[in-house]
Parts: structure tokens; C-alpha cells; sequence
């Protein structure tokens, strides 16, 4: 059964996608020399052989049309000491995101940001328009993690949240 364009509730679509809890990101890349980034829950791997991750940013983000010439990204994964990151790199615009955010260049010259408990650096692979967003795929040119036993950030029904182990 499909759903008329007339008949289908995007507020309704939203609420039920939100039930989805999604891990949080934010992507880097500088822009001339300044550092800019978004936060990004639509972030997935794609493939193992050849390494591939993806993300989706909406097509009229600001931030991404300033990245995406650049031709390189970093996806930084949250930890729960991060929440203030994910609110400040959401909102509109790249003036002041960095403003007292400790972050390091990658191989490619991309920001990691120094609280983040993985990151990977890519080079764009292909960029496709599906709707009112870009799947981004990146090829992965480097990585690491946290040497520590981390707690990832999570995004769930409009809030942050932490991961809890079940034994």
C-alpha cells in the first residue's frame, strides 16, 4: 500500500523515524583554513571492501556546500561528554562553532575533534541527490579510536541519550 502525496503526514514520518535511536556525529573538513562541521545522525558504513562510509546532509545545508568542494571530510563519533558539540554544530551557520573546541588536523587536514571516541578521515567518493538530501560516500583514508572502554552518544525521539549494556 502506497501513500498519495496528498495523504501523507511529514510530522507523522518524523515522530515514527524518531523511534530509530541513531548514533551522532559531527563531519569536518576545513574551508581555506578555517574549520567548519556539522552535527550528522545519518551516518552509516557502507562497504568493507573497498572501505565506504556515508551520511546525509540535507541539500540546502550551508555548511556542506562550503565543505564539499574540498573533496575531503572527517566523521567524528560523540561520546556522552559531547552533548554541548552536538547542539552547537547543529544549529545554522559556521561562524562560531569551534569557538573553545579543542581539535587536531587529520592526515588529510581534516578537524578531529579532540573529545571524539572514533573518527574517520575519507575522501569523497560520490555524491547522490535523493530527495531533500545528499548521500555522501566517503572512502576511508585513515582511523582511529579511543583507547579507553567509551559511552557513545545517542539520539532518540528528539533527545540525547547513553548506551547501556545488557548482559
Amino acid at each position: 500500500m502506497s501513500i498519495s502525496p496528498e495523504e501523507f503526514d511529514s510530522a507523522r514520518y518524523r515522530q515514527v523515524m524518531g523511534h530509530f535511536p541513531t548514533g551522532v556525529t559531527i563531519v569536518t573538513a576545513m574551508v581555506g583554513d578555517q574549520p567548519a562541521g556539522f552535527t550528522i545522525g545519518s551516518f552509516t558504513s557502507v562497504s568493507l571492501e573497498p572501505p565506504l562510509v556515508g551520511f546525509l546532509p540535507q541539500t540546502n545545508s550551508e555548511t556542506w556546500a562550503a565543505m564539499a568542494p574540498g573533496g575531503k571530510f572527517c566523521v567524528n563519533v560523540l561520546g556522552t561528554d559531547q552533548g554541548d558539540d552536538c547542539w552547537r554544530f547543529a544549529k545554522k551557520g559556521m561562524d562560531d562553532r569551534f569557538d573553545g573546541v579543542a581539535w587536531h588536523p587529520s592526515a588529510s587536514g581534516s578537524p578531529i575533534l579532540d573529545r571524539s571516541i572514533a573518527w574517520i578521515d575519507c575522501a569523497i567518493d560520490s555524491v547522490h541527490e535523493l530527495g531533500d538530501h545528499y548521500f555522501v560516500v566517503g572512502r576511508v583514508t585513515s582511523m582511529s579510536h579511543c583507547d579507553y572502554e567509551p559511552e557513545p552518544l545517542l539520539f532518540f525521539k528528539g533527545k540525547l541519550g547513553v548506551f547501556q549494556l545488557l548482559q
